[in-house]
């Protein structure tokens, strides 16, 4: 399956919703989209992962990098997933203590 990554802009937050399978092939494309979102200057991020149907260490490796990046310059990111199959893989990774994740793209977007 591919992958879908797109960006919006909610006043000073960055919004990237990924849709399809992120692995060890598609997992470059999400970080190209986040660095570039950081490189311009955009430390508060929102990862939509609402769509996503798989999630591997490539992945949450991604996710995890930006974070450090975004956290050194007093930025955030945060999560939106509802998807039961792509909790459990931060749950059993412990991540789930690490990101704020949210149920919704406003609750994300408030906290």
């Amino acid at each position: 399956m591919e992958l879908s990554v797109t960006t919006s802009h909610h006043d000073d937050v960055s919004v990237v919703t990924v849709e399809g399978e992120v692995d060890v092939y598609t997992a470059a494309q999400l970080r190209q989209t986040l660095d570039q979102e950081i490189a311009e200057g955009h430390t508060r991020l929102v990862v939509d992962l609402d769509a996503v149907s798989f999630l591997d260490s490539t992945g949450l490796g991604v996710l995890v990098g930006r974070l450090k990046t975004v956290r050194n310059s007093s930025g955030w990111l945060r999560i939106v997933c509802t998807s039961d199959r792509i909790l459990r893989v931060f749950r059993i990774t412990g991540l789930d203590k690490v990101f704020g994740i949210h149920g919704t793209l406003d609750d994300a977007l408030a906290a």
